[in-house]
């Protein structure tokens, strides 16, 4: 088993590590950490389009550049280290991935391209209002309406949720408990009866907001009852990726 970088993965780091020093220095953090959108859209677009960076663990039939989590890990990791304010977390490491994981072919056709483009900016909401992140503490509720769902109740501490296009939700049907009965749901975040506040958090360069649906119309992401198995390895890779960007962090100090 081989535990250092390749050439290639090397001067990936090098090229990433160039592009931050000039686009995420200090000042620029700190002007991005006072405003409400907490990113910059111009470099949102380079950061998509010209380094492809939303792309990397997303395969290539679904438009993305079909890497793998190392990768990822790098990329993050590089972005700890300059502090640099954008939803990628929320987009392309949470969101992208419990799509990755639970999405139908057809979904997965349908959502990932335009999050891999970095034109669709998505996020994941599970925790509540009591923080908790594991399958128990999902109290949301789904209804079935017809040919989609119904959602209601309350999502907290939800990564760029206020300028989010896209939310991928966790939810259950109603008498479920625990890991019996959850699903993963899609909004559209302009949806009738959501409405979204941004949150004051200890650290401003990473934005939360709180989320509140009121009989919201979504889709079924995946199997219903199904989530518990693909939502886990989705916050394993999150949980990868926000330690080696502390080590970025880490590193840089």
């Amino acid at each position: 088993m081989k535990f250092s970088f390749t050439d290639e993965q090397q001067e990936f780091r090098s090229v990433l590590r160039r592009f931050l020093e000039d686009k995420s220095p200090t000042t620029e953090v700190r002007r991005l950490m006072e405003t409400e959108e907490g990113c910059d859209p111009e470099v949102w677009r380079q950061l998509s389009q010209e380094l492809g960076l939303t792309a990397i663990h997303i395969p290539e039939s679904y438009g993305g550049q079909g890497f793998g989590v190392g990768e990822l890990a790098i990329a993050v990791e590089e972005m700890g280290r300059a502090l640099l304010c954008a939803p990628y977390f929320a987009s392309t490491v949470m969101a992208a991935t419990a799509i990755l994981k639970s999405g139908s072919e057809d979904q997965k056709q349908l959502l990932l391209p335009d999050i891999a483009a970095g034109e669709t900016i998505a996020t994941l909401a599970i925790a509540e209002e009591s923080g908790n992140w594991s399958p128990d503490g999902v109290a949301m509720k789904a209804t079935q309406a017809g040919d989609g769902y119904r959602l209601n109740g309350v999502k907290s501490f939800v990564l760029d949720g206020h300028t989010a296009d896209l939310a991928v939700v966790a939810a259950r049907r109603e008498g479920s408990s625990g890991d019996d009965g959850l699903s993963l749901f899609t909004v559209a975040c302009d949806a009738a009866g959501l409405e979204r506040t941004r949150l004051d958090s200890m650290d401003p360069t990473r934005k939360l907001a709180r989320m509140s649906f009121a009989d919201v119309e979504a889709s079924l992401l995946g199997d219903e009852g199904g989530a518990a198995g693909p939502l886990g390895e989705t916050l394993d890779v999150a949980a990868i990726c926000l330690a080696n960007e502390m080590v970025g962090g880490a590193e840089r100090l």
